[in-house]
């Protein structure tokens, strides 16, 4: 496993002294640290005693130029595979969801393109106040993950949320956020609880005979992220999986197949649903006549394949009897993706179709471009990371699911 570096920013308020306790702990799990301290976090903290525990430099000025000669700040942005703000002040909070930029830290979260992870830390009448909250609900829908804070004594002298975790929660929720988790905070909305989500992801494969089959390049990686995204906005997800090399999803209900058929009967076991999610590559044809021996080659001419056509089980489920509220299906396409998608929702009488463009290494790949299509709206997505394109599909999920 290679080493994992974060890139820690640690911001003005009286819980800043924790975090040199959480170097520590991170050091400790080979976690690497590179730090940004404000100048309000210089007031509880030092560079010199942050710097002895990390074994690394300590960057504190946007206008430096020996630091703009040596890392940029939008190189020292993205150097990591995280960025972590502890303690995550309503200030500096408040820049990032409003985009402003005016010394080293708020400007490298302005600039990274990592995923950010938050501690908060305030008195419980700044954390309750509405600007604060809208901000944390603006980061979140960015991306942003939290961890905390809880109910306890704090410095001042009141009592309420706003206190921060302690460095052992935030070096743990490091570490998930390190492995792709993404459920850390357990005081995050889940507009999906209660919803039954039915995805399904990965290659079917056909049988030619006991060592043979027909499929496809499908890895699963987008099916099985946007399982982990919808389970982490509280639904009940059952995820219908061809073969593929992927560690399940926490918390998902698995269902593991090889054949279009295999599919389709898991599929409708699993009805009702509240959403359908058909992201599967399922082979479109399968040999008529599968041998249960192997082919052997004997030198003669081989005798032709015959084919039958696999069941459709978008269409299928687009017209079931239970059929689900929301009927979503994937196209995949190497040219002219818009209007094949356009096409393939219209034949298959579902409500959206999320069309992608994999002539290039999609399938198989960790990055995907997108376009939502419904019938009156074509929306494409920029190029993101199909756990990002999971999230984003997850939450329009979670929004139309409301409205229904």
């Amino acid at each position: 496993m290679s080493e994992k570096r974060i890139v820690l920013i640690i911001a003005g308020g009286i819980a800043a002294f924790k975090s040199l306790l959480l170097i520590r702990l991170l050091s400790k799990r080979g976690i690497k640290t590179t730090t940004i301290l404000t100048k309000a976090g210089a007031e509880f903290v030092t560079p010199l005693s942050i710097g002895a525990l990390s074994g690394e430099r300590v960057f504190t000025d946007l206008f430096s130029l020996s630091d703009e000669a040596e890392m940029g700040h939008i190189e020292l942005s993205r150097s990591a595979d995280l960025v972590v703000v502890v303690p995550a002040t309503a200030d500096l909070m408040a820049k990032a969801a409003n985009g402003l930029a005016n010394d080293l830290a708020s400007t490298t979260l302005l600039a990274t393109d990592k995923r950010v992870l938050y501690a908060p830390a305030m008195n419980v009448r700044m954390w309750e106040h509405a600007a604060t909250q809208e901000n944390i609900e603006t980061l979140r829908t960015r991306g942003a993950l939290f961890v905390g804070p809880v109910e306890g004594d704090m410095a001042c002298g009141e009592y309420g949320f706003g206190r921060m975790v302690e460095p052992e929660q935030i070096a743990d929720a490091i570490e998930k956020a390190l492995a792709g988790i993404t459920h850390i905070d357990d005081l995050a909305p889940k507009p999906l609880k209660g919803k039954h989500i039915l995805i399904t992801a990965g290659p079917t494969r056909e049988p030619i005979d006991p060592v043979r089959y027909l499929s496809n390049h499908s890895s699963g990686k987008q099916g099985y992220a946007i399982a982990r995204a919808c389970a982490e906005l509280g639904a009940n997800v059952s995820l219908v999986s061809g073969p593929v090399s992927i560690t399940p999803p926490q918390g998902v209900n698995m269902v593991y197949i090889e054949t279009a058929r295999d599919m389709l009967a898991a599929c409708e076991a699993a009805l009702p649903a509240d959403v359908f999610i058909s992201v599967a590559a399922v082979a479109d044809w399968r040999a008529m006549n599968a041998t249960s021996q192997k082919i052997k080659k004997d030198g003669t001419q081989i005798a032709p394949l015959e084919l039958a056509e696999n069941p459709d089980i978008l269409k299928t489920l687009s017209s079931h009897k239970n059929r689900p509220s929301l009927v979503v299906g994937f196209a995949a396409e190497t040219n002219d993706v818009t209007s094949h998608a356009q096409a393939k929702l219209a034949k298959k009488k579902c409500d959206w179709i999320i069309a992608n463009d994999v002539s290039g290494d999609v399938m198989g790949g960790d990055h995907n471009t997108m376009i939502l299509v419904t019938e009156n709206q074509i929306e494409p997505w920029p190029l993101m990371s199909k756990q990002k394109a999971a999230e984003k599909l997850a939450a329009i999920i979670a929004k139309e699911i409301g409205a229904l």
